[in-house]
């Protein structure tokens, strides 16, 4: 998802100045139980694995309220006995009851908004048999309330109750960072996906659709003029990416052929009044963007499930493989170029963003949002390279360097872990500029490529952490990149290259870098001139018609002339 708390433009020149924030989480410099509770892979969490969410909804318009039930099948250690599971459910919402097969649940109590339940010493109800050590069972969880209400959405979650243009009931869901526990109950932790996926099933007024994610496997009528709608993922999905979209949608198709010669279903819900737009734009860029992707990033990683896009009312989200799509149908982020170089106006930023997020968010994960650049950073890059496959190397460039300038350098892009805290907003245009940074560092394009796509297969549909990133692209490209990351990821700091000229002898240094940091910087002048600078000086004799101010401007450097 993209985010931003304000955007400034300022005429005849653009310049768009942008700030992002952590979408629903505050600024605050201590942490509560809570925090850790909802942040980490504490001892209520770690003995089990989900496997599979079964999720039945019916939500009341009128009084934004929803009734429902989970069943969470998982998966435990088969010596495993006398263990407290931790399900998360944000308050207001509640448990009202729950089950193992036919016998209630009756030992659980309530910390906020977590629920602890106390399985004592008796034996889980299998569910399965046994398999390789683990033994599957299940749980059925039925709940009730109002769900916090989305104030800013996407920015600030939760449950989204407006009306189309026509005054039509529209609903859904945006909760990244809040977290899927604000509607339903689960284990609300990133490095828990379920690993055969989720149904999700939602009863609403036959007037209406209801849209989820993967491909719809049933469509019932049922009692006083409703309809339930269920859809099915297969493959892993983070628990803030199952989402329902309900409002007067019409449905629109196509197909892809990919670069294996599999084809992949692409899906269109869109208001009913909107589908000749809707149609135009999504049949010019879904395809590029496809066709753009694979190249760099190999095959689109669900297509199992297919690639559907559904109009919402906020701007967007990259819910696996239902991506939502909010930006008018305009070309740019809402008519704008974010990067000012005129670039960001040939594409719709959204669909190609949030689409973005299929390889990195959705297909790559990080355990921790704390690694939250892994999904952003890479995904702005993914605009970059997108911008590079059509309109060549100099606006890949041009497009990067401009989105340079809304970096604020407020926090290290790495938050704290174990606390569901973000790091600083910067890792989206920063988090793109140290991958086009190490991009020129690497200096092999076919490598790099070699990597991105390496990237989405060696950590296919799997959980990460930054560090598991780093190790890769420092171990395939052959360079140490750990003091390069160090210093965007977890530093405030710009590396700053110190010089001083006399004639062609040039002495020159690292400054205001983490120690050890000895990234070398290409000259632009003379063809294959390149500096490696240390925290000590070093002396060099410049070929002619090279000087010290002529750096490839892809590296996200400053320069000091010193004294």
């Amino acid at each position: 998802m993209y985010r931003h708390s304000r955007i400034l433009i300022v005429l005849p020149f653009v310049l768009i100045s942008l700030f992002s924030g952590a979408q629903p989480l505050n600024k605050k410099e201590t942490f509560t139980r809570q925090d850790t509770l909802r942040g980490s892979n504490g001892p209520g969490r770690d003995w089990w694995n989900v496997i599979e969410y079964d999720i039945q909804i019916t939500p009341d318009y009128s009084s934004k309220k929803i009734t429902g039930s989970v069943q969470i099948l998982f998966t435990v250690p088969q010596d495993c006995t006398d263990k407290i599971m931790q399900l998360d459910l944000q308050e207001p919402m509640r448990i009202d009851s729950m089950k193992q097969g036919n016998e209630p649940l009756t030992e659980y109590r309530r910390e906020g908004n977590v629920y602890f339940i106390d399985f004592g010493k008796r034996k889980f109800q299998k569910h399965q048999p046994a398999e390789q050590n683990y033994t599957f069972f299940s749980i059925s969880v039925y709940f009730s309330g109002k769900p916090r209400e989305a104030v800013n959405p996407p920015w600030e979650g939760g449950w989204i109750w407006t009306k189309d243009n026509r005054g039509r009931p529209w609903m859904t869901v945006a909760c990244q960072g809040l977290g899927a526990s604000v509607w339903y109950p689960c284990k609300d932790y990133q490095g828990d996906e379920p690993d055969k996926g989720a149904s999700l099933t939602v009863t609403v007024p036959d007037n209406l659709t209801a849209i989820g994610n993967g491909r719809c496997i049933n469509k019932k009528a049922g009692k006083n003029g409703t309809t339930s709608w269920t859809w099915q993922v297969k493959n892993p999905i983070n628990s803030y990416n199952i989402v329902p979209y309900i409002g007067k949608y019409v449905h629109f198709a196509d197909r892809y052929t990919g670069e294996t010669g599999e084809e992949l279903s692409l899906d269109y819900w869109v208001l009913d009044v909107d589908s000749a737009r809707a149609a135009k734009q999504f049949g010019r860029d879904v395809k590029r963007m496809l066709k753009a992707f694979e190249y760099w990033f190999g095959p689109y990683p669900f297509y199992e499930d297919g690639f559907k896009l559904v109009q919402s009312s906020h701007l967007g989200m990259e819910h696996q493989s239902a991506v939502a799509y909010g930006n008018h149908f305009m070309d740019g982020y809402l008519g704008m170029d974010l990067s000012g170089s005129g670039w960001g106006k040939k594409w719709d930023y959204i669909i190609i963003h949030e689409s973005g997020h299929e390889w990195f968010a959705n297909n790559i994960t990080s355990n921790d949002i704390a690694d939250m650049w892994v999904h952003e950073g890479f995904t702005m890059y993914s605009e970059v390279l997108f911008t590079e496959f059509y309109y060549g190397k100099a606006a890949g460039d041009a497009y990067l360097q401009g989105i340079r300038n809304n970096i604020a350098n407020d926090r290290p892009l790495i938050g704290p872990y174990g606390v569901n805290k973000e790091g600083s907003g910067d890792m989206y245009n920063k988090g793109a500029s140290l991958l086009h940074t190490i991009r020129q560092v690497i200096h092999d394009d076919s490598l790099f490529r070699k990597i991105m796509r390496g990237l989405n297969q060696e950590f296919r549909h799997k959980t990460v952490d930054s560090k598991e990133i780093e190790t890769y692209m420092s171990r395939v490209s052959g360079k140490d990149l750990s003091k390069i990351f160090d210093q965007y990821l977890r530093t405030t700091q710009i590396p700053e290259l110190e010089y001083r000229l006399n004639g062609q002898e040039l002495n020159y240094r690292w400054t205001n870098v983490v120690k050890g940091f000895n990234m070398p910087l290409q000259l632009m002048g003379k063809p294959g001139s390149w500096l490696y600078p240390e925290t000590g000086w070093k002396k060099i004799t410049l070929p002619p018609g090279t000087g010290i101010e002529q750096y490839n401007p892809n590296f996200y450097i400053t320069l000091k002339k010193g004294q």
